[in-house]
């Protein structure tokens, strides 16, 4: 039994596949993403992760209702964050009009505390769009994606990530994951380091937009 929960953990989807969670199997998204062309398949056994992708991804699906009903979801975090699982761990949160006062203190502990990805998505819709980009076109032979690093940073869902900061558009966010080396480094830069790759405007923007949580927070 050991033996198979382990595999499972480790279990990668072909390209156009998805691996979820059982408790998903009548959720909108789910069936947005089935709509979507993406093929589900369904596992009782994979730990505390939402789902697998086909690029060694794998997702945590933080709701509003988790964030609303206090830190029980921090909990689920850390053991996200600490399972054996050899996929690169990314955070999907609900960033709604309901959870946005909460939001940037979720964008600490799970960046800056954990060391995590966050991306933040309006809803199950929003998500299963992410998520369809990511299963149809998050790897094969001709994938810019993995061309440079070994980093995993330009994983199609950081890069989606880094182009949530006004003013940085795809351009600019592939020439920044490329020249910093982890999404801690890219965080915590100053504005003088990252002028010479975006220009003025955009390095304080970047700047502000990682370093208003721990603004927040202060």
């Amino acid at each position: 039994m050991e033996t198979k929960a382990a595999a499972v953990l480790n279990a990668v989807p072909p390209y156009g596949h998805l691996i979820a969670s059982e408790k998903w199997r009548n959720s909108s998204l789910i069936q947005s993403l089935k709509g979507g062309g993406v093929k589900i398949l369904f596992e009782k056994e994979l730990g505390v992760a939402d789902f697998h992708l086909p690029n060694k991804s794998c997702i945590l699906y933080v709701s509003e209702c988790d964030i609303i009903a206090g830190n029980s979801y921090k909990r689920k975090l850390v053991r996200y964050r600490n399972s054996s699982s050899s996929f690169q761990e990314l955070v999907l949160v609900e960033n709604t009009r309901l959870s946005e006062q909460y939001f940037s203190a979720v964008q600490k502990f799970v960046v800056f505390d954990l060391g995590l990805t966050l991306l933040p998505v309006s809803g199950q819709t929003e998500a299963s769009q992410l998520i369809t980009q990511i299963v149809h076109g998050g790897g094969g032979r001709e994938n810019p994606f993995r061309r440079r690093t070994s980093s995993q940073l330009l994983d199609p869902l950081i890069l989606a990530l880094v182009q949530q900061v006004p003013g940085v558009g795809r351009v600019k966010a592939l020439a920044l994951l490329q020249h910093f080396s982890s999404i801690q480094k890219l965080c915590n830069a100053a504005p003088a380091q990252l002028e010479p790759i975006v220009g003025h405007a955009a390095a304080q923007q970047i700047h502000n937009f990682f370093h208003k949580a721990t603004a927040a927070g202060t």
